[in-house]
């Protein structure tokens, strides 16, 4: 007999699968609890996993007991002083309202904490948000060649070989050749242990000698078939082919713009920077060619970068139709409308010069949503809990003047923001995948 002795080190990680398991299997729960962590989680909190604790009740296996109510008992255990066979015991509760009395006595655990690493967390709480009408827009003319399989070979790397084609192969080859099965030998050679312990006589009357003399002659033509044919030959190995075919690729890009003026406190700006950092996170997260644009404004908009957009301090006076400006420079320089899917992401305080506003509405109207698959607009307030916060004012006139433009249009959406708990709930509702309708 062979032995395999597997003399291979211990990876790390081993309990991989039966982490993977588990959260599957409770994976309800773990959303559940996700989402009422979120209330009191910060953007900054993504570089972490998440403690959450889930109902310990939720995650036991089902098993079946014995009611200790209900039955009949013909037996006393031993030990007691109370009791001797025949006495009648009061089953335990005796009928009485439901309920448990309270005790001093005894310990538990109400719940079970788990740990999520980052991607286990972001996995969750990403998988049902999606960018909305992702490829309305016609698929770029870019392509890129991607593998798919095409069949078989007869040469290849071995991790591509395919075990199941190269059986098949190589019994069609060996019952064509008529290659002896192990079983059609091992028959003969049993039947000649019998013939030569006199267990057996031929069923044609012949002498055991004779039979065995024949059986003998069989076995060396088989056995030398069998050398002869192999049992899988170089002929019978096939391999997975894949085959490099060039695909369109539907591109998108995100505008994220900021309102970064005198009128953005930094309550108000810490909120936007909140709610663009999440959609950030969550466009890396999700695609691998959604391109990113920045764009912040004060009366003056321009494009920035990364670190700029969400670190730098600049303020000023607040004309928010030169942000669509700026986004309408950029969209004409390099995100042709034909090629690309775009999608826009304002946040505000609603603040904007008088003579502004009707331009911004006309602008949005007539040429931003045109073109774009879908807008969200977030306005930031003061938040009346924050020390020395004010309550937040009336309608702005933006709000007004974009207002008239959701009522009708379905890539349009807008929400209010007033403190950082707003945040996961109104970017939930923003881009999830029901009310996306992708």
């Amino acid at each position: 007999m062979d032995v395999i002795v597997d003399r291979r080190q211990q990876p790390r990680g081993k309990n991989l699968g039966n982490r993977q398991r588990f959260v599957q299997r409770a994976r309800a729960q773990i959303r559940q609890a996700i989402k009422d962590s979120l209330k009191d989680r910060r953007i900054a909190d993504s570089e972490r996993g998440e403690t959450v604790s889930i109902p310990r009740d939720d995650i036991h296996e089902p098993d079946f007991a014995l009611d200790p109510r209900t039955g009949r008992r013909e037996h006393v255990l031993p030990g007691n002083r109370e009791y001797v066979e025949g006495d009648e015991i009061e089953r335990p509760g005796g009928g009485a309202a439901s309920g448990r009395a309270g005790s001093n006595e005894g310990e538990g655990e109400d719940s079970f904490t788990f740990e999520l690493s980052r991607d286990e967390f972001l996995d969750i709480f990403f998988e049902d948000l999606e960018l909305p009408d992702m490829v309305k827009a016609r698929v770029a003319s870019e392509r890129v060649s991607l593998p798919q399989r095409a069949g078989y070979t007869t040469d290849g790397p071995p991790v591509r070989i395919n075990l199941v084609q190269t059986m098949r192969k190589s019994m069609a080859r060996r019952v064509a050749l008529g290659r002896p099965g192990a079983g059609a030998v091992a028959a003969l050679e049993r039947e000649r242990e019998a013939l030569v312990a006199g267990a057996i006589r031929p069923a044609d009357g012949r002498s055991p000698q004779a039979r065995i003399a024949e059986i003998d002659e069989a076995l060396e033509r088989a056995r030398a078939r069998r050398k002869r044919i192999p049992f899988i030959d170089p002929i019978d190995l096939r391999y997975n082919y894949f085959r490099r075919l060039p695909r369109p690729v539907a591109q998108a890009v995100m505008f994220c713009l900021m309102d970064v003026s005198a009128s953005m406190d930094e309550h108000m700006k810490d909120l936007a920077k909140r709610f663009f950092m999440l959609l950030h996170l969550f466009l890396a997260r999700r695609y691998e060619r959604v391109e990113v644009v920045f764009i912040r404004h004060t009366q003056h908009a321009q494009e920035v970068d990364e670190d700029t957009f969400f670190h730098d301090r600049l303020t000023g006076g607040t004309v928010v139709s030169s942000a669509f400006d700026e986004m309408l420079r950029v969209v004409e320089d390099r995100y042709p409308v034909q090629d690309w899917n775009i999608y826009v992401a304002q946040a505000s305080d609603g603040d904007d010069w008088r003579e502004d506003v009707p331009r911004c509405r006309g602008l949005l109207a007539e040429r931003i949503l045109p073109l774009c698959q879908y807008m969200a607009y977030i306005e930031v307030g003061r938040d009346p809990s924050v020390p020395g916060g004010l309550v937040p004012s009336a309608e702005s006139e933006l709000w007004r003047a974009y207002a008239s433009l959701a009522v009708d249009e379905r890539r349009f959406a807008m929400r209010r923001v007033d403190s950082p708990r707003d945040i996961y709930p109104v970017f939930r509702e923003l881009f999830s995948r029901e009310g996306a309708g992708a």
